[in-house]
């Protein structure tokens, strides 16, 4: 049986936080699908990490990048060392359930127009969604919404369907479909890349699809901090940059309309009144990283 599945390469990137890496390993050990390849990178964490991770799991493979390239970057050198004909991106801060691999590979199977699958994703220790599928990035905000988002699972989005977006925390994709429509980009370093990679590969003529019997369990943003500058600076400087990359003509220029009359206003006044000053000066220099960059393609 082994021979005959296809092999998953499955990689999770390290960023100081050992101890979540260590509990999605253990519960990968757990899993049912018995052809997979595990690669973990560490993105210049304080500590190198390898050593611990091969004398608890000897069978993986550790990468240490030598500077810390972002979630896309980090991706990017697993990617390479993958031997998969299917490559399964799940973050560290996440736990699986042990039979989560079929569902995924099964719907890859068996339609070669799909080009990337995402699970069902639950936040950790609770029974809430968060993601059960996603809109479309809306070309003239930059926001998008997750399908199914802290509702309670009571089993009604228990049906595949395709979707605009699949999620950044656990995604599957063809070998073949990263030959044609290129890695992840590096430019975002962190948030928006993977709906960026969706974009590039839904326009390369692929499908990206939700499968609802495959479930892990999300940590969310343990690594970086729920409410930090740092996410602030990427989440503000990546969403015009999204936008910058994926719009055109009237759809941008309104884009831009909409930012500097709605969104500008009301983010920097909220900042003000909640003396978040660390985050209002995050928010203007994410602003001003794309007055300064003219060539994003």
């Amino acid at each position: 049986m082994k021979n005959t599945l296809p092999l998953v390469s499955i990689i999770t990137i390290n960023y100081n936080h050992l101890e979540l890496t260590q509990a999605l390993l253990k519960s990968l050990e757990s899993i049912s699908y018995p052809n997979t390849e595990i690669i973990v990178v560490d993105n210049n964490s304080d500590v190198n990490p390898k050593s611990i991770l091969l004398k608890e799991y000897p069978y993986i493979k550790v990468i240490v990048s030598d500077t810390n390239l972002g979630f896309a970057g980090g991706n990017n050198l697993g990617i390479k060392e993958a031997k998969g004909k299917y490559l399964l991106f799940i973050n560290n801060d996440t736990e699986v359930e042990p039979n989560f691999l079929e569902p995924l590979a099964d719907k890859l199977e068996s339609n070669p127009k799909i080009g990337m699958v995402s699970p069902k994703i639950i936040y950790y220790g609770t029974d809430l969604i968060q993601y059960a599928g996603a809109t479309n990035i809306n070309k003239y905000t930059g926001r998008g919404r997750k399908i199914g988002h802290a509702e309670k699972d009571i089993g009604q989005y228990n049906k595949d369907r395709r979707t605009a977006l699949a999620h950044g925390a656990a995604m599957m994709i063809p070998a073949h479909v990263i030959d044609i429509a290129g890695m992840m980009p590096e430019l975002y370093f962190l948030y928006y890349e993977e709906h960026d990679w969706c974009e590039i590969i839904k326009r390369a003529g692929f499908e990206i699809h939700y499968v609802a019997n495959s479930t892990i369990y999300h940590k969310e943003s343990m690594s970086i901090g729920i409410n930090s500058p740092f996410k602030t600076y990427y989440m503000t400087r990546n969403r015009i940059l999204f936008m910058r990359r994926n719009t055109s003509g009237i759809s941008l220029f309104i884009g831009y309309i909409f930012f500097m009359v709605f969104a500008f206003p009301k983010n920097t006044l909220t900042f003000l009144v909640r003396r978040q000053h660390d985050h209002l000066k995050a928010y203007l220099k994410g602003i001003a990283w794309n007055f300064q960059k003219s060539n994003v393609s």
